[in-house]
């Protein structure tokens, strides 16, 4: 295919072009009705591409193919047979395709370390979870992405499932057999879903680690603005194979996607594929090497222990890790990862990818030069250097890997929609929970609904949160009370 050629920007060229006089939404009619003083901060130029798709990109009934092209064009980038935009990010891609794969009262194995789209997704489907626990590093305090041996377990535990669903690489970076969960799930005849949000830039250089489509996996979710290029909120599912129906897979997007997408994301979506096909090999030649030297310079740091290869697939805990999540270590320096994040923010205007109890990560991508790095580092100094003004590090009551599981008491949608009441923290304990609860970034939920609390993870929230995590999507932020189910 002629990867030159971005049907999404080429429509949108010729749209302006031809002066087409526009009596349909948005509103603001190319920016002429918007507030003087939005468009000095967002600029004209947005407006005028925040157009309609259909009677606007292309016609009313789509005869122009502009969208279905630019999908093909990505599919063939990527070694997909087929590929689908979504503007409405990974959390609903994820969704889309876990009901393409299982329906209500269906189980699918899921990896407990997935993100909360994934938890959202059981509740509004009624998709029946097996979880299957992740590698556990109990040193670090580090969860990595399950194995395929423990798939095959729980696959031999329930054989009514209807597939699989695995997170690769996680957003520190560790990454799951992928290969050997594809074998595992394929000898059954069951479709290996792969939630590859933090993957979108791994088909485009081969020191990268493996892409879902090249292990044989037969759906997998990509948030395009994460690693690439994309605008916030863009998403891509892949699909090959015969184990999933793409007519399903598209009626599921369908209910759950919106009618009004963004022609700014599939532009910005167009625009990166075609970026990565001529360039990509050139761009992750130089994103590689300015983090391995970044990497040699964070080493020099006192006080940090930057994670590498050697950590995440110590005893075949990962399979493979990404070089681009640099990943750092600050328990030498008795802080934690909340109060480093924020005193890097108020010091260097310098915003971090994670922070947890014991860490910071800083993601690296192809638009990082040695400007951005070389602040990066020197920020790291100057934290190191001033240490002492941060407090001490805050008691986080961190649980071991069985006290993290949860009975599952009831699957999460009866839990959630169920007849429910905040009661203390205190007396939290024993009682069904009736929301996520979900330490963020990374988004891993501690307890979903229909899950029994116990001491040890509501011990972790608390203390978390007193040290400075953040639980969002708690009632409650302040986890003062929660909600369970009602008595």
């Amino acid at each position: 295919m002629d990867h030159s050629h971005a049907p999404v920007l080429e429509a949108l060229a010729d749209y302006h072009e031809e002066g087409r006089l526009s009596f349909t939404p948005p509103g603001h009619k190319q920016g002429r009705g918007a507030d003087p003083r939005v468009r000095a901060v967002l600029g004209d130029d947005l407006f005028r591409a925040d157009v309609l798709a259909t009677a606007g990109l292309d016609d009313r009934r789509s005869t122009g193919k502009v969208l279905q092209q630019a999908e093909e064009l990505m599919a063939d980038a990527v070694h997909a047979d087929r590929t689908y935009f979504s503007t409405c990010g990974s959390s609903l891609s994820v969704k889309a395709a876990m009901l393409a794969v299982a329906g209500p009262g269906e189980s699918l194995l899921i990896g407990r370390d997935v993100h909360k789209s994934v938890a959202s997704g059981l509740i509004l489907s009624g998709v029946r979870p097996v979880w299957v626990d992740p590698e556990w590093d109990p040193e670090l305090h580090f969860a990595h992405p399950p194995s395929a041996r423990a798939f095959a377990k729980a696959l031999a535990g329930h054989p009514e499932a209807a597939g699989a669903l695995i997170t690769s690489p996680t957003p520190y970076g560790g990454c799951a057999d992928l290969a050997g969960a594809v074998q595992v799930c394929h000898e059954r005849g069951l479709p290996l879903i792969v939630d590859e949000a933090w993957g979108a830039h791994l088909p485009f250089h081969p020191r990268l680690p493996a892409w879902a489509m090249d292990v044989g996996a037969d759906l997998c979710v990509t948030s395009v603005h994460k690693m690439g290029a994309g605008l916030e909120q863009s998403s891509v599912y892949h699909l090959q194979g015969e184990l999933v129906d793409p007519a399903k897979l598209k009626a599921r997007a369908d209910l759950l996607g919106t009618t009004s997408p963004s022609v700014l994301v599939y532009a910005a979506l167009d625009g990166w594929r075609r970026q990565m096909v001529e360039h990509g090999r050139e761009l992750y030649d130089h994103a590689l090497r300015m983090a391995a030297t970044t990497r040699q310079r964070i080493d020099l740091i006192p006080g940090l222990r930057l994670y590498g290869r050697s950590e995440f697939c110590a005893l075949h805990r990962a399979a493979d890790f990404d070089p681009l999540q640099l990943v750092i270590d600050l328990a030498a320096l008795g802080t934690d990862g909340y109060q480093a994040a924020d005193w890097l923010l108020a010091h260097h205007r310098m915003d971090l990818h994670l922070a947890d109890h014991r860490r910071i990560s800083a993601q690296l991508s192809h638009a990082d030069d040695r400007a951005t790095l070389g602040a990066l580092v020197a920020g790291l100094r100057d934290l190191v250097d001033h240490i002492g003004e941060l407090r001490p590090t805050a008691v986080i009551d961190v649980p071991d890997p069985a006290e993290l599981r949860l009975e599952q008491v009831l699957a999460p949608r009866e839990a959630f929609f169920a007849a429910t009441e905040a009661v203390p923290v205190a007396r939290a304990v024993g009682r069904i929970a009736a929301e996520i609860l979900t330490p963020y970034p990374p988004g891993v939920p501690a307890a979903l609904p229909g899950e029994r609390l116990d001491h040890a993870v509501v011990d972790y929230l608390r203390s978390g949160v007193a040290a400075g995590m953040v639980v969002p999507d708690a009632a409650d932020g302040s986890l003062e009370t929660l909600r369970v189910m009602a008595a």
